[in-house]
């Protein structure tokens, strides 16, 4: 998966940190998945997703399942882009599929595949019931 092969949807750059490296000097593992997060919401915000208005009308955006396979480490001062593909799984489940490569070399750093549903009242609601959703996937 080096050189991006695939298209995306949606890419946001970072520059790493001082303070999100360990000990080790290398990014800590639990930052990768601010890095996804912060991706995915800077996404729904641009296709006009409000999580406090869903939040106000009862429905709450939520991560099921994550899982990540981490190739290369991130230092303090990588630059670096997250790239995003949204799918759609059943009725209630968004898959996004996330990849972080580092810049200039464009070689994959991580892969995350992120699972969320939609919950109204604590119980699954169809994606097509979320506003905004029926015209994001």
């Amino acid at each position: 998966m080096d050189n991006s092969p695939q298209t995306y949807q949606y890419e946001l750059e970072f520059t790493v940190r001082d303070y999100e490296c360990d000990l080790q000097g290398i990014v800590n593992n639990s930052v990768y998945l601010n890095y996804f997060e912060h991706t995915r919401h800077t996404f729904l915000i641009g296709a006009n997703i409000d999580f406090a208005q869903l939040h106000l009308e009862g429905i709450d955006l939520v991560v099921s399942r994550i899982e990540v396979d981490y190739r290369l480490s991130l230092k303090s001062g990588d630059r670096f882009v997250v790239r995003l593909n949204i799918l759609k799984e059943g009725l209630l489940r968004l898959i996004f599929e996330e990849d972080i490569f580092i810049l200039p070399a464009n070689k994959l750093v991580a892969h995350g595949k992120i699972t969320g549903v939609g919950l109204k009242g604590g119980r699954p609601v169809k994606l097509y019931d979320i506003p905004g959703f029926k015209e994001l996937i």
